[in-house]
């Protein structure tokens, strides 16, 4: 008999109801250290105080009108985006998926109304991830994530991760754009080397075709920066976001540059929820707290301390681990064993971690995880090898 939530996850057996900062309190009572942090969603960790403060104030005041109506919070996160980004203009959603539909709107609708209605194309990725939508999953492509939902959103190429010649021989005349992940989180914690986005940027500069990036799970200070492409110092023509800029309250957006958005006028796109004044007084909190200079370069402080206790993990317990991926806050164990034996065995040290693609363990702690819990998260990943080489 089907089960009144629909099954459609592996759920643990675990049940939190409370949460403080960088952990999680179990139902029983038990305190788990979170490195999972809501699949990069909760970028300050869990109520935290000035979110709270943000949402609460809201909350009491007004909640929803519809975008029919001058949303000013959600023009104030408009500027401020804006403002510390390259892009000129917002769209607000509620996911990164809503993200992503929009996104590939976007790029096919610059190309029609500038006169070229057959550059419908997009490039993408094997290992992507761009959410479970009829847009995202043709983008991705892949066997699991399409099984049994055909006819597939057409339009859509699929190249190998880094196979430069064949990305140059699928650019057609009919090639709207490339769509890619600066940092692949579902597909295995894998960076895109910066010379190669340099090289995306300049393939799509020469070809006349737009670069769209997906920095829901990479964006918001995760890598160290407040979104990943500025290490390779390169801007996209569309972006979009999600996760961590509303730190756990559900918001998402499309960041683009004038051109590439200027035919998406009104009656084009819409949403009921999208930038409700609930969800971007919130996104305002966390803009004000993650895009100041000082507390990204905390992140990078308190990465490259997490980084080099992993690779002393990855030393130490050869037999388990083969080496450590990723960027800033968005890390990753390549594993030797099945990753879900070390997910589970970090759930009996109280741990939180997420599988990923490629037998990989995603490691994504909330930006603000402290130099004591690191600490600690390496003690109870240390723990948990020690029980997987021992039954090994």
């Amino acid at each position: 008999m089907i089960t009144s939530v629909l099954p459609t996850y592996n759920r643990a057996p675990l049940s939190f109801v409370k949460g403080e900062g960088s952990w999680l309190i179990e139902a029983d009572g038990r305190r788990f250290l979170d490195l999972a942090a809501g699949i990069a969603v909760n970028a300050l960790g869990h109520a935290h105080p000035v979110l709270v403060a943000a949402l609460t104030a809201q909350a009491g005041q007004l909640w929803h009108t519809s975008n029919l109506y001058q949303i000013p919070q959600q023009q104030e996160l408009a500027d401020r985006l804006v403002e510390a980004t390259f892009a000129d203009t917002v769209f607000f959603t509620n996911s990164g998926t809503e993200a992503c539909e929009l996104a590939v709107k976007m790029a096919r609708r610059h190309f029609h109304d500038a006169g070229q209605p057959d550059r419908t194309e997009i490039i993408a990725f094997e290992g992507s991830f761009h959410g479970r939508s009829a847009a995202g999953i043709a983008a991705a492509g892949s066997e699991k994530m399409t099984k049994g939902f055909g006819p597939l959103l057409p339009g859509f190429t699929h190249l190998p991760w880094g196979d430069h010649d064949a990305l140059t021989a699928a650019i057609t005349d009919k090639t709207a754009a490339i769509l890619i992940e600066p940092v692949q989180g579902e597909g295995g914690i894998r960076p895109l080397p910066d010379q190669c986005l340099k090289g995306l940027r300049d393939l799509c500069d020469e070809h006349g075709i737009l670069l769209i990036l997906d920095e829901v799970q990479c964006g918001m200070g995760r890598t160290g920066r407040l979104f990943a492409h500025e290490w390779a110092g390169v801007e996209p023509d569309i972006m979009m976001v999600a996760k961590g800029i509303g730190g756990g309250f559900p918001l998402g957006a499309v960041l683009a540059r004038e051109d590439a958005a200027s035919a998406m006028v009104a009656g084009t796109h819409g949403s009921t929820y999208g930038g409700n004044p609930l969800a971007c007084a919130v996104g305002n909190a966390v803009m004000q707290i993650v895009a100041e200079p000082a507390f990204l370069e905390g992140v990078r402080a308190r990465a490259g301390l997490f980084r080099q206790k992993l690779e002393g993990l990855v030393a130490a317990h050869p037999d388990v681990f083969e080496a450590v991926r990723g960027s800033g806050l968005m890390l990753g164990l390549k594993c030797k064993v099945p990753n879900m034996d070390v997910v589970n065995a970090a759930y009996t040290q109280l741990l939180c971690t997420v599988p990923a693609a490629d037998n990989v363990v995603r490691l994504l702690p909330p930006l603000n995880i402290t130099e004591e819990e690191i600490a600690e998260a390496f003690n109870r990943l240390n723990a948990a090898a020690d029980t997987l080489a021992s039954a090994g």
